[in-house]
């Protein structure tokens, strides 16, 4: 049996991802605008999606129903710059985990699929 990231990291790692990511994503100037509720609310929400999409508990699932990533996020206009900022944010945050490197690098390649599927309109259209 394969050990998830969820094993690897711990939930104390996830917690920490979760605050750093969203202290850089409300901050972001490009995407600040796509997250309007209550900042500690979403971040509960990502903290049970993230246990659940890295291979822990299905905590989002058992809270909120299935993640239908794609569908929950259409209300929001979201490029492919839109996504290459959220990794990005994603990325400075991973980077200060605690962690192997090469744990690093493979926890922010799960990613970037996810990030670019939520992609639901071109650039050029705006």
């Amino acid at each position: 049996m394969q050990t998830t990231y969820f094993e690897l990291l711990g939930e104390e790692n996830i917690r920490i991802l979760v605050d750093r990511f969203y202290d850089l994503v409300f901050e972001h100037e490009q995407i600040a605008h796509l997250f309007k509720s209550d900042k500690e609310e979403i971040k509960e929400k990502q903290r049970l999606f993230l246990t659940q999409f890295l291979g822990g508990p299905s905590l989002y699932s058992e809270k909120h129903g299935h993640p239908q990533l794609r569908a929950r996020h259409m209300p929001h206009v979201i490029t492919e710059d839109d996504a290459v900022a959220w990794l990005s944010c994603m990325a400075k945050a991973i980077g200060t985990l605690p962690i192997d490197e090469a744990l690093k690098d493979s926890l922010f390649k799960r990613f970037v699929p996810t990030a670019m599927f939520m992609v639901n309109t071109d650039e050029n259209a705006l």
